[in-house]
């Protein structure tokens, strides 16, 4: 996409100064506008690797922000509908300005509103602009390249992890024990073991589709998916080995491509293997029987569960505010004397900070995105990357977010922003298949 200027008047030496500074000056944002896809992928790397205790922190936000420059350039260059308001963005919204409002009414902290970005502002935004970036079949062919390439990057790592090949692992603050959660789990750049593994399943799914329509082959693809059930065991979390385990089965049974029921029998096969193998390790087959069957998680989570429950009865309607009930949870917990507490579930969560209403647009958000899965196809994308195959995977993956959801409050940038740039790219096509946009 080029931009051109023309001067029909003046000085020849000075005409040519001012429109050379002028393009100079544009340069950078004929950049961001002619690779969209290339800023959007970077953006969502940002949101994977960045640091969350040093300086440069807001890498992601500059990125979000770049993105968000040319993204919105190029769409004006083009007069095409930047926003669209469709259904489902009103819960979207609701859920923006019910936060928004209530962090207003606190002092201000950094924390506080870099996880409303994450929550909320930061998917809302990556929904509306996926729409805008992947319209044709190419930009998805570099979604695909991007999802094995993060695959195979958090599949190594936690592998590394799980074989004690500490010196593998890439950032280093991964081992900071200090930083995050569950430092002794594979927890990957997200620092928290369960949306390693939901990011590990989503992506893996998606790289199971693109090898199914001949999009990514080859040896390497291969072998990639057979890391994945080892990568998944290294999280050690039951839930993640459930929704893993749950949704190959489900793709299984609900796919009509024989090739992918094969593939997927194959990572069923490989699974099995692994843990047959696992077990029979004298000292890991200790420490993965013992998480079998261990109540620990199971009893602090009934605690939490039971406190933030009478923290809503106090409250049903209002609720508490924003990132108020970490600090607030520990007077209604009995049994656990630490200052902070986090409930370790999305969905109590918005029942507690924001009262029925913050769970009520919730629950309409996510309906209003499993609907999404059943809109049309326009006329030749036939066979594109949002095939029908892919609408028969989006429930798939939308049960395994909401599964885990129950398990760990889902605040983390990366997985929201992929699975909101998912739901955008397939509103974009149902307006597509519609044959207009919706204002």
């Amino acid at each position: 996409m080029a931009i051109s200027l023309h001067v029909e008047h003046g000085d020849a030496p000075t005409e040519k100064f001012a429109a050379g500074t002028v393009a100079a000056l544009l340069r950078p944002l004929q950049l961001l506008m002619a690779w969209p896809s290339l800023w959007f992928l970077l953006a969502l790397t940002a949101m994977l690797l960045r640091h969350p205790d040093v300086a440069f922190y807001e890498i992601d936000r500059v990125a979000l922000g770049l993105l968000v420059v040319g993204v919105l350039a190029r769409a004006m260059m083009q007069r095409r509908r930047i926003v669209p308001l469709e259904r489902i963005a009103l819960p979207m919204l609701g859920l923006i300005l019910l936060t928004v409002s209530r962090a207003l009414q606190q002092p201000f902290e950094n924390e506080t509103w870099s996880l409303l970005a994450s929550k909320f502002i930061v998917p809302f935004l990556l929904f509306h602009l996926a729409g805008l970036v992947f319209d044709e079949e190419k930009r998805f062919r570099h979604f695909e390249i991007f999802a094995a390439l993060v695959l195979a990057y958090l599949s190594f790592t936690s592998i590394a992890f799980l074989a004690g090949m500490r010196s593998l692992i890439f950032p280093r603050f991964i081992l900071d024990e200090s930083l995050g959660f569950q430092p002794e789990r594979a927890r990957g750049p997200l620092l928290q073991a369960v949306a390693n593994g939901v990011s590990l399943s989503i992506l893996g799914m998606l790289v199971l589709h693109a090898f199914r329509r001949d999009s990514l082959r080859g040896f390497k693809i291969v072998l990639l998916l057979a890391s994945i059930p080892v990568a998944i065991l290294a999280t050690m979390t039951r839930t993640v080995w459930f929704t893993f385990a749950a949704a190959v089965i489900a793709l299984i049974f609900r796919t009509g491509n024989r090739m992918l029921k094969r593939t997927c029998i194959g990572v069923t096969a490989i699974s099995a293997v692994t843990i047959g193998f696992a077990l029979s390790c004298h000292d890991f087959g200790g420490v993965l029987t013992d998480r079998f069957e261990e109540p620990g998680p199971i009893d602090y989570r009934e605690a939490m569960y039971a406190g933030g429950w009478e923290m809503f009865l106090e409250r049903p309607l209002t609720g508490w505010g924003f990132h108020q009930m970490p600090a607030e949870l520990p007077r209604h917990v009995i049994g656990y004397h630490e200052k902070v507490l986090y409930p370790h579930n999305t969905y109590l969560e918005l029942l507690v900070e924001h009262g029925v209403i913050g769970l009520a647009l919730y629950v309409w958000l996510m309906w209003e995105m499993w609907k999404l899965g059943r809109g049309a196809i326009p006329v030749g994308e036939e066979h594109s990357f949002l095939d029908r195959d892919f609408h028969r995977l989006w429930p798939i993956l939308l049960a395994v977010y909401w599964v885990n959801a129950a398990m760990v409050v889902m605040s983390y940038q990366f997985v929201n922003g992929l699975l909101f740039s998912l739901a955008g790219m397939l509103a974009a096509q149902r307006r597509r298949a519609l044959g207009f946009s919706i204002c």
